[in-house]
């Protein structure tokens, strides 16, 4: 989808893809079973956030303060602070991880191109370039990127302001470090690989050299507990200002409590938080900078009845911060992404799934401007005009009933199966009749996912 001129509003929010509430135990509020049960779940888009405009140590929101319904931005002032505890040691030693794009300093970066060979684009000159993370497959070698990782857990206050529950992100953790994202699985493309550059290894399996990887050497530097309000004040469109309810919570099968949370304090939160990291340090132009919560989940404003959830169920959005006026401009690429617990989403959405997702956009979209041929999304009737050009590669995915892949990995004595979701490959999006991906395939782990290339956006 294309993204907003606006600051970090998230571009819908809420697409209807069809993926519903699998079941739950019990919810705290009525109003959030109801919201799932009847959302979708889905990823937001994002426009590149300016530094400029965030207040990294403004992470309480206030009663005084006012978010404008239709921009995201803030009316008003913010008082307070954060909880949590100060950065770790920062690791992530990694070879060939410098700047590869004069200009940026950013990650390392390769560049590519191909020509449309369907659709209206397929009838002029017109080149689709991009840009992916890591160094060229034609040379090869292994590019390490660090994964700086900050955990968020909330705080969640009553309307009088005594604290109604806290949500941590520890039960979480160790499951997380453990997944296919950082640990290593054997695939078609390899052995001993982690998800991401299994996805993009088999977009260039037949032009990589053998010994080419894009890797992940994952650290948590930052823990930190947010405070949340139990309502915020929002401007509508038409000047009045109204309180809306800014959370809601409920209880997954497993016992976890989720949470939905208003799109517009999270957005603030986010904004302010990254920049904190990146200030601090913890947060580098040369790592993929991930901000991870414990099921959290995003809803739009209810208009009509504010203290009640809109669309819903946002569960990831990856983007980039930047300095403007900088030479070279520095680009913190940066995503959100929530454990999810099971039970609470179809087609197999559950623990890493937005991880995976966001992760591997980030490899193959990293500044967000990698432009494709006007696609449909599958299972759209013929004349459709349900699509998307650009080249997020989980977007085709995520839509179908079976969109994930289960992976067991084994941790000492336990085995955990993961299910991180098959991504669109590179070759999907050219609209071509064949595919010189791995086993001529259009999508990756699984290959049958995707049988064909993107169809054209019906004119």
């Amino acid at each position: 989808m294309p993204t907003s001129s606006t600051r970090f509003s998230v571009l819908c929010l809420v697409l209807v893809l069809g993926l519903s509430l699998a079941g739950f135990c019990q919810a705290n509020d009525p109003e959030a079973a109801a919201a799932v049960a009847s959302g979708a779940a889905g990823y937001g888009h994002v426009s590149p956030v300016d530094i400029n405009q965030a207040q990294p140590n403004q992470l309480t929101v206030g009663s005084n303060v006012v978010f404008d319904a239709t921009t995201g931005g803030v009316v008003g002032n913010t008082a307070g602070g954060q909880d949590g505890n100060g950065p770790n040691s920062a690791a992530g030693a990694s070879r060939n991880n410098s700047p590869t794009i004069d200009g940026l300093d950013s990650v390392p970066t390769f560049d590519g191109a191909f020509l449309a060979q369907a659709g209206p684009s397929s009838t002029g000159t017109h080149l689709f370039r991009f840009s992916m993370m890591g160094n060229s497959p034609l040379v090869g070698g292994t590019t390490t990127i660090p994964a700086k990782i900050d955990e968020v857990s909330w705080k969640l206050l009553n309307g009088d302001g005594s604290v109604f529950k806290t949500v941590p992100f520890a039960p979480f953790e160790d499951l997380t470090l453990e997944s296919p994202n950082f640990g290593h699985t054997t695939y078609g493309t390899g052995a001993h690989l982690q998800f991401a550059d299994a996805i993009q290894r088999a977009e260039f399996f037949n032009t990589m050299k053998p010994n080419w990887h894009t890797t992940l050497d994952p650290n948590v530097v930052n823990s930190v507990t947010i405070t949340v309000p139990r309502f915020v004040n929002v401007k509508l469109s038409d000047g009045t200002i109204v309180q809306a309810r800014s959370y809601f919570t409920g209880t997954a099968a497993d016992g976890s409590t989720f949470v939905l949370m208003l799109n517009l304090l999270f957005n603030n939160l986010f904004s302010n938080e990254v920049v904190n990291d990146i200030n601090n340090g913890m947060f580098t132009t040369d790592s993929l900078n991930m901000t991870l919560f414990p099921n959290t989940y995003l809803f739009s404003l209810n208009v009509n009845n504010p203290n009640t959830p809109g669309g819903c169920c946002v569960l990831g959005f990856h983007t980039y911060f930047y300095e403007p006026g900088a030479i070279p401009q520095p680009r913190w690429i940066t995503e959100y992404a929530s454990w999810i617990s099971p039970g609470l989403f179809g087609a197999g959405f559950q623990d890493v799934t937005g991880l995976s997702h966001e992760t591997s956009e980030s490899f193959n979209d990293p500044f967000l401007d990698n432009a494709a041929p006007t696609w449909q999304f599958p299972g759209q009737p013929a004349n459709s005009k349900v699509c998307q050009a650009n080249l997020e590669t989980g977007d085709p995915v995520e839509v179908l009933s079976t969109a994930t892949v289960p992976i067991p990995v084994k941790e000492g004595r336990r085995i955990f199966t993961y299910h991180p979701q098959t991504e669109a490959l590179l070759q999907w999006f050219e609209m071509g009749k064949t595919s010189n991906a791995i086993d001529g395939a259009f999508s990756y782990p699984d290959e049958t996912a995707l049988p064909h290339s993107a169809v054209p956006c019906p004119q």
